[in-house]
């Protein structure tokens, strides 16, 4: 998932980043509000990390922009701000929740996936196909109840494509969710990705075919119409 971490503290922002790309998230980062919106046109996020106070355009004013040009976009406001008023004004803005510093970047990190989620209508932690379980709040990846170790990548792909179930994803959108801004999206990292992975779930699974892939279109999982 792609994360847009949004804070004018430097060292908050690089910690929160580090953090959520411990995690497997590809994070971007800016640090006044115009950078931010910037960012928002031309990328796609899952979800925004959203300071309230901002240089150059305020937070509420660029969640006001998001909201009216992008509304699925998950937005969680991280603010000293914290009184009742203030939180209350920030989710009638459009926020999807909102947290108090300081803040434990555990909890950071879950209300995230509690957001992400929703953002695809997933309401149990762990998702599942045949006998693959996996579980998006330990990272972790069983088949037959045994652990399967996977990259950050490998996991990112798998969870992203479990997430879509039933439909084609293409290239360009995975790499568009799993990797940061920095990325090459000429190389062929993606598809060395997921052999890999593919070779790690076939030594459960043998010649059971888990992710494929329609030429021209992109990966999906389960059976999808074609």
């Amino acid at each position: 998932m792609k994360i847009l971490v949004v804070e004018d503290d430097l060292s908050i922002q690089q910690s929160i980043s580090m953090g959520l790309r411990k995690f497997g998230y590809a994070v971007d980062a800016a640090s006044d509000g115009e950078r931010a919106l910037q960012m928002v046109e031309i990328h796609e996020y899952d979800a925004i990390v959203l300071d309230w106070n901002l240089p150059k355009i305020d937070g509420i004013d660029v969640l006001r922009v998001i909201r009216k040009d992008k509304p699925d976009i998950k937005v969680l406001i991280l603010s000293a701000r914290s009184e009742v008023e203030d939180k209350i004004y920030g989710l009638d803005t459009g926020a999807n929740d909102y947290m108090v510093k300081p803040f434990h970047f555990k909890e950071l990190e879950a209300r995230l996936r509690a957001l992400l989620r929703r953002r695809f209508i997933q309401s149990d932690t762990r998702l599942s196909y045949g006998e693959i379980i996996l579980d998006t709040a330990l990272k972790t990846v069983y088949i037959q109840n045994t652990p399967i170790e996977l990259t950050k990548k490998e996991y990112g792909i798998l969870e992203y494509l479990m997430f879509n179930k039933d439909k084609i994803v293409s290239t360009e959108e995975i790499m568009e969710h799993l990797w940061d801004s920095s990325f090459d999206g000429f190389s062929n990292s993606l598809k060395v990705h997921i052999n890999s992975l593919k070779k790690k779930l076939s030594i459960f699974l043998g010649e059971q075919e888990v992710i494929k892939n329609k030429r021209g279109f992109g990966y999906y999982i389960a059976e999808v119409p074609l």
